[in-house]
């Protein structure tokens, strides 16, 4: 039982199968799909998997803090209670409003990926253009749908976490069953011969170790989306010490399906057939499910299985990001509005409206601001999961003595990987002719969410009297 159920304004609903599907459907999103074939020219296959293994256990240790913190302290908000708890109310503030801009940005991209992949199913769909914005033409009948999936999603998780948590347990299984048929589909119909042929890339080994390298530094944001758990922590109603080991068993099958996504379409597509691929549909696997069958219907079910993989990432960081808003709001860090409870169904009911309506406003604005904004968030993210390892670092030193069910050995290595690899990682998105590096577009994005944030925090710091109100 969880330790917070009695005090706790929420409903425990989430079981063992429930934390993991959240989970790994936040990691397993659209670009299993539609980026394979990148990776594979950048790295090549065992290359690939090589960058993917490196950036799993990269992204493991700060899943390990994660772990620790979220059963010692099991409150809505995650990152929140711990950096509060480690670093006091700045720390905390820096940290969650960070958490909160990358869960924003997913949640929006996801509202506008929807419908650009249905377009792959049923190319004629786009009806009545409006207008376009740095060459991406908007559609009428594109914004509709995109609502309408918005209207849904939340809507599910209005009415109940358990319920949102069914429909992201449904998608999973299909996102697997279809993952599945393709390495299945690749063990027959594939052929070694493709794998020889692009191994690695590189004419020797310090280019072939710098392609792995470049894969390893790109794979951790396809890792996002572990974190969502801590956030919902008073919802869940499994043993702490099990919750640890759920967080961790996520990322370890997120690898696992990556992994074998990328050997599949390798074992299947030679290099000519991912050129001609890339050239064309940009949907490498999904031709290699194509090919694999002989039947471009196959084509199309993988995609399905894509379009569920956007489905479960927009569900879980909109769960992630509503109890985010919810626990600043309840520690009066913004403004109250922000902190209400649905009635009946105890779901922060205005925060997941909040992150709802820019889910309906972001499809007006095309798809590449939205990019701009997702890569905003990733290195928030970044900024975020650094303060979370440095916080598990602290409070190991101030409070020794803390109950920690899932308690890590050696945390002084694991904690100091965690810092280097996420402190890197965000480093990486401000130091200039990295593959991440910030474009002004994005810097103005990150600038006006830190401005929206110290006006909010100067508001609710005068409102209510510098007080805060977070229970441990």
């Amino acid at each position: 039982m969880n330790m917070n159920e009695k005090n706790s304004k929420f409903n425990p609903v989430l079981r063992s199968g429930d934390i993991l599907v959240v989970a790994f459907g936040a990691m397993i999103g659209w670009g299993w799909v539609v980026s394979s074939g990148q990776w594979i020219q950048e790295g090549g296959i065992i290359g690939t998997i090589l960058g993917f293994l490196i950036g799993g256990i990269m992204i493991y240790f700060v899943g390990l803090c994660y772990a620790e913190l979220t059963t010692a302290m099991p409150k809505c908000g995650g990152e929140h209670v711990f950096s509060f708890k480690a670093f006091g109310p700045i720390g905390s503030y820096v940290c969650t409003w960070a958490i909160i801009l990358s869960y924003i940005g997913v949640v929006c991209y996801e509202a506008v990926s929807f419908p650009t992949i249905l377009q792959y199913i049923f190319p004629n769909m786009l009806k009545g253009y409006m207008y376009s914005i740095n060459g991406f033409d908007v559609y009428l009948s594109w914004v509709i749908i995109s609502i309408i999936m918005t209207v849904i999603v939340v809507t599910l998780n209005i009415i109940g976490t358990k319920k949102a948590a069914l429909l992201q347990k449904v998608l999973t299984i299909i996102i697997a069953v279809v993952g599945l048929v393709l390495v299945g589909a690749s063990a027959v119909s594939g052929d070694i011969e493709n794998v020889k042929g692009q191994m690695f890339l590189g004419d020797n080994g310090g280019d072939i170790s710098m392609n792995i390298l470049k894969v390893a530094i790109m794979t951790p944001f396809f890792f996002f989306g572990f974190d969502v758990i801590p956030q919902a922590a008073e919802e869940i109603k499994v043993s702490l010490k099990k919750v640890g080991k759920l967080m961790l068993l996520s990322i370890i099958l997120a690898v696992a399906f990556y992994v074998l996504v990328v050997f599949a379409v390798g074992y299947i597509l030679n290099a000519d057939d991912i050129a001609n691929s890339m050239n064309t549909t940009g949907l490498v696997t999904a031709d290699a499910m194509a090919k694999a069958f002989n039947s471009s219907a196959m084509a199309k079910v993988l995609i399905i299985g894509g379009l569920c993989g956007i489905i479960t990432s927009w569900n879980s960081f909109l769960i992630g990001g509503s109890r985010a808003i919810y626990s600043m709001s309840e520690s009066l860090m913004i403004p109250k509005v922000f902190g209400k409870l649905h009635g009946k169904f105890k779901t922060p009911i205005t925060a997941l409206l909040l992150i709802g309506g820019l889910s309906v406003i972001a499809p007006f604005f095309g798809r590449t601001m939205l990019v701009w904004i997702v890569d905003a968030g990733n290195f928030a993210c970044c900024l975020a999961y650094c303060i979370v390892s440095l916080s598990f670092l602290r409070l190991r030193k101030l409070e020794p003595t803390m109950e920690r069910p899932y308690k890590i050995r050696h945390y002084r290595i694991v904690g100091i990987i965690a810092v280097i690899m996420s402190g890197s990682m965000a480093a990486m998105y401000l130091i200039p002719g990295t593959n991440c590096s910030l474009v002004w577009q994005e810097w103005i994005i990150v600038a006006a969410w830190i401005v929206l944030g110290i006006v909010l925090a100067i508001r609710s710091h005068k409102k209510y009297k510098g007080k805060f109100n977070i229970d441990f």
